[in-house]
């Protein structure tokens, strides 16, 4: 990447010039689609309508984060609640591949009926290389297809613009600091959200299960962090696990859900290593998960892999 003032400056120009109606941006409050669009709003100001799809399937609190950041970068914006459409769209879909594909096309659909009521003729995206070297371009093998790259339908009826294409995670930090955009400093959110975190059905039950002990894993870390216990890693979640396995419930045996940790630090997302947590953290997210949710999950286990041979997330 040119130095990040450059690059601000010559991204708004070509915005300028390929940008000439209205514009709608996937924007789901992360620091890839925040930074594209601040990019584009100053580019071409209130021309580009944010669209954040509260889909059932964000993080505890999320909708109401992203709104407030919106709120402060000025940015023209609607709440499309569509969490109705995407359960009902991924009811009884296991295969993570077709629960990418799906969800990526779902959006494209919500985004087309908004687009088609503001009369926008450009599509926003706040695509990053490692999401179209992971989903296979050229010579490259597939690894995983990523929502706003493999799971597109061809026929869009938008034209598309990418402003962040060739950018890495690092290098579009360091644009979001300079942009002063609030979320620079957010963990990674894969575009599928907790769909990708749920190894299983995509149901409102099982969702709440992985968002609750997502909630508790990134809560946990933080306060460690905070008390010097640890660096806070690059990303940290939790994955619900499809199998389930005996445990004790009071004086008998009880079948429950199992949930993963997974913690690691990395500069670019391209490679990983898993975080070192502290063994009184995990006992504590551990501990926490299983009390919580005692009626659904009764084992905790804790992911030591690196990227390669793994990904960063499960599906």
């Amino acid at each position: 990447m040119l130095g990040a003032e450059d690059f601000i400056n010559d991204t708004i120009e070509d915005t300028k010039s390929k940008i000439t109606g209205k514009a709608i941006i996937a924007c789901s409050g992360g620091v890839d689609s925040m930074v594209a669009a601040a990019l584009v709003h100053r580019a071409i100001g209130d021309r580009l309508l944010a669209v954040y799809v509260d889909n059932g399937l964000m993080r505890k609190g999320e909708t109401e984060e992203v709104e407030q950041m919106f709120k402060s970068m000025g940015f023209n914006y609607v709440i499309e609640d569509a969490s109705e459409e995407f359960f009902s769209a991924l009811k009884g879909v296991t295969e993570p591949e077709q629960k990418r594909k799906i969800i990526g096309e779902k959006f494209i659909r919500v985004f087309e009926r908004r687009a088609k009521e503001y009369g926008a003729e450009f599509l926003i995206q706040g695509t990053i290389a490692p999401d179209w070297i992971e989903s296979g371009d050229g010579v490259r093998d597939t690894i995983k297809s990523h929502h706003n790259v493999g799971g597109l339908p061809k026929e869009m009826g938008m034209s598309l613009y990418e402003p962040l294409r060739d950018l890495y995670k690092d290098e579009v930090r360091d644009l979001a600091r300079m942009l002063n955009v609030a979320a620079s400093e957010r963990q990674p959110f894969p575009g599928p959200a907790l769909a990708v975190r749920c190894l299983d059905e995509v149901t409102p039950e099982n969702i709440e299960v992985v968002r609750e002990a997502c909630y508790i894993v990134e809560d946990e870390i933080r306060k460690a962090a905070e008390a010097g216990k640890m660096e806070l890693p690059w990303q940290y979640f939790a994955v619900l696990l499809p199998s389930k396995s005996v445990g004790v419930q009071g004086d008998r045996r009880a079948y429950g859900r199992t949930i993963a940790i997974r913690a690691v630090a990395s500069i670019d997302g391209m490679t990983a290593t898993y975080a070192k947590i502290p063994l009184d953290v995990l006992d504590a997210m551990s501990q926490r998960i299983t009390n919580t949710m005692k009626q659904s999950v009764n084992r905790v286990v804790y992911d030591i892999t690196n990227k390669p041979p793994a990904t960063i997330e499960w599906e």
